[in-house]
């Protein structure tokens, strides 16, 4: 059965059997006649077929949602019992929001120091990517804003509060300013994130509510390559104070907080809400919880 509804969480993560099928590591007719099993065990018809993927029925949507809680449930299982065995081991799968990326080895430096047999995959994602991730169990945490967004079911560990600051050059415009509001930001020729960045629909939020029309000359899904431009002189952008405190900027690189009104969001670690959780989650929470304590100060306004 546990196969089986593996196989469903595959097409509901790729909407392609072929792609499921492969992510599975099975032909294409087995995934295909696993979902029939399991058609023909619950009595109902859970996916809509033709040549290609044209989704689930209602029941197969209930479905996926039994299948992500069992599966979840079976993995929890037995990475707990391995536990017992050998202590904290696996392999943690961490997808971050792009701007938080360079806090996160805060993280999983002092969790390695205490649980070495652990292994690490860091992801970058948008937070909508972290949610449904989360719940296909592509991922086992997240690191993303709390408070902003509904986050669905999932249990947080606030970590930081996040300010907002404007990366500019020393010789812009308001290079030599010790603070601006986002009315004077929002006359800056800016690069940002994509729209399908929270910091992006944020800030956007924020310029707008001072009178601005946000209209970036520049946008990318990568802050590098936001900062590469920044270095030319020829745009500003607008990024996390906590960005800018553990990035090493350059010399005539400033950063500068914006004011009129002072924003801060919370931004902290996203698991799945289930009880028990794996060892290597519960220490993952407890790593959080200590980091949060050291940089209670990070981030603020």
């Amino acid at each position: 059965m546990l196969d089986k509804l593996d196989f469903l969480l595959a097409l509901a993560q790729e909407r392609h059997f072929g792609r499921a099928a492969e992510a599975c590591g099975v032909t294409q007719p087995t995934l295909s006649a696993g979902v029939k099993q399991l058609e023909d065990a619950l009595g109902v018809r859970l996916v809509e077929r033709g040549a290609r993927f044209h989704g689930f029925t209602p029941e197969g949507m209930r479905a996926l949602e039994w299948a992500r809680r069992i599966v979840g449930d079976a993995r929890a299982m037995r990475q707990d019992i391995d536990a017992l065995k050998r202590g904290v081991v696996g392999h943690l799968r961490i997808a971050v929001i792009p701007t938080a990326l360079p806090m996160v080895s805060q993280l999983t430096t002092p969790y390695r120091a205490q649980h070495p047999d652990v292994r690490f995959t860091i992801l970058s994602s948008t937070s909508l990517e972290i949610g449904s991730a989360l719940d296909n169990l592509e991922v086992d945490a997240g690191v993303t804003y709390l408070d902003n967004e509904p986050l669905g079911r999932v249990s947080v560990v606030p970590i930081w509060r996040e300010g907002y600051r404007l990366v500019t050059s020393a010789d812009d415009t308001f290079g030599d300013r010790d603070k601006v509001t986002w009315r004077e930001v929002s006359r800056l020729p800016l690069c940002l994130l994509t729209p399908n960045m929270q910091n992006r629909r944020i800030v956007e939020t924020l310029l707008r509510e001072a009178g601005g029309s946000p209209s970036p000359t520049l946008e990318s899904n990568s802050t590098e390559v936001l900062l590469s431009h920044v270095r030319t002189g020829a745009w500003s952008s607008v990024l996390p104070q906590s960005f800018g405190d553990s990035v090493s900027l350059p010399p005539k690189i400033r950063s500068i907080p914006i004011v009129e009104p002072e924003v801060v969001h919370t931004v902290g670690l996203v698991v799945p809400h289930r009880d028990p959780t794996t060892p290597a989650t519960t220490a993952l929470v407890a790593t959080a919880k200590a980091l949060a304590v050291k940089v209670s100060g990070v981030g603020q306004a």
